[in-house]
């Protein structure tokens, strides 16, 4: 795997309280044509749902999100995380990213945090939070003055906007929790996630369809 943002067009954001729902929820995932599954390192439960994961649904590409220190970069690697997600960067952090030896999104919300990674080599960014930062008209201003950023846009974005994000050059994915329902995870409703997850899955650039 070299970029994550050519994972799969949508990425689902998962934060789990019990570890218990990794393997069900990930498998819904799967089945609905989400692969690539990024789970929060927001609650205590995420390292053993990340390792649930990549030990008992071998054709799911976990991953590990809100990576926000070099401890938490040694936590995701030791857990099986397959790519890094974080919501900003710094060169500490940025440095732990690079030596993990997998692929990484460092979050940037500003331009010259974009320059700054660009100096640096890296050209995969998270964009966040994406609506609250700009949304898409930010992202397009960019695509000219830095065409070599690429980006997967997250926060806010749901299945009236993401085709819209999709539509635009720099953007390789975008992230998102809406097929990830509160009640239905409590409810392990299963099957609602993989209807919600087959539908996000479905969604393309307009020029694509």
């Amino acid at each position: 795997m070299d970029s994550v943002l050519d994972l799969a067009a949508v990425i689902p954001v998962v934060v789990l309280e019990d570890a218990a729902h990794a393997v069900p929820l990930a498998r819904a995932l799967v089945a609905g044509g989400l692969p690539a599954i990024e789970v929060t390192l927001r609650t205590p439960a995420a390292p053993a749902a990340i390792r649930a994961i990549a030990d008992e649904v071998p054709e799911a590409l976990v991953g590990a999100g809100t990576v926000t220190s070099p401890e938490s970069v040694r936590t995701a690697l030791a857990a099986g995380s397959r790519f890094l997600v974080s919501p900003g960067w710094t060169d500490r952090l940025l440095d732990a990213l690079k030596a993990s030896g997998i692929p990484f999104l460092p979050g940037v919300s500003t331009t010259s945090e974009v320059v700054a990674l660009l100096e640096l080599g890296v050209t995969d960014m998270k964009f966040f939070p994406a609506e609250a930062a700009g949304g898409t008209a930010y992202l397009k201003s960019l695509a000219s003055p830095l065409p070599e950023a690429r980006f997967c846009p997250t926060g806010g974005i749901g299945p009236d906007s993401a085709p819209s994000y999709l539509a635009l050059p720099n953007v390789g994915c975008v992230g998102g929790t809406w097929m990830l329902p509160p009640d239905a995870l409590r409810a392990g409703d299963w099957g609602r996630v993989e209807r919600l997850a087959r539908e996000a899955a479905a969604l393309r650039a307009p020029a694509a369809r």
